[in-house]
């Protein structure tokens, strides 16, 4: 196996930034699981509503995929970082499809991404270098609490909205799974005080990120 020295490493976070903030990050090429639902005629209010939920949740999948570079850049354990190059994957077709229904809304994905991946970045460097355990913790925390957002937005949808619905169950499913996998894989629990920060922080970012 290559192993990468720090320049390697630094060109390929580099491109992978650029992919997931501007370009076309690469998928695992799973079908839009809203490409054969019709859309409903949803009134101006309605489509700014859901627009709103969704780049919530593409803010999120940029989120996820700084956290699971960051985390796979300082983690020791090659059979961790084979775990989260294979989630983020994943991550990257939830990119790819809540920018494909914000698009068919009108709406536009959110100006702090930027921000919110830098931010995540760092988050996921340093919970890579404290330990396997409190890494796989982290990131099962994060995935339970994305599923949580996940069910209070699919509550929020409009009745009619069924591509918005197929999409936010699928992207349920895998959360689920990525939390189960790190669980199996010897996550630790956090500490009460660190899950309360994370809510914290994450409801500053999709309040913010719902208007811009």
């Amino acid at each position: 196996m290559r192993r990468y020295n720090n320049f390697d490493q630094f060109v390929l976070n580099a491109d992978t930034a650029l992919r997931t903030l501007f370009g076309a990050p690469a998928t695992s090429n799973r079908d839009y699981p809203a490409s054969n639902i019709s859309d409903a005629d949803f009134s101006a209010e309605e489509k700014k509503h859901i627009a709103g939920l969704m780049r919530i949740n593409h803010s999120g999948e940029v989120s996820a995929q700084a956290l699971y570079q960051g985390q796979a850049l300082t983690s020791g354990n090659d059979d961790i970082r084979k775990k989260l190059n294979e989630a983020a994957i994943e991550e990257n077709d939830h990119l790819s499809w809540t920018k494909t229904r914000i698009d068919e809304l009108g709406g536009q994905t959110s100006l702090l991404n930027p921000l919110w991946y830098g931010g995540s970045f760092a988050i996921g460097a340093f919970a890579g270098a404290i330990g396997d355990k409190w890494n796989l913790g982290f990131l099962a925390e994060t995935e339970h609490q994305v599923v949580t957002h996940l069910e209070t937005h699919l509550n929020e949808l409009p009745g009619g909205d069924l591509k918005s619905r197929a999409v936010l169950e699928q992207m349920k499913s895998d959360e689920s799974k990525h939390a189960t996998t790190a669980i199996e894989s010897g996550a630790a629990d956090l500490p009460p005080a660190v899950k309360k920060l994370m809510a914290a922080m994450s409801k500053v970012m999709t309040s913010t990120t719902y208007h811009i």
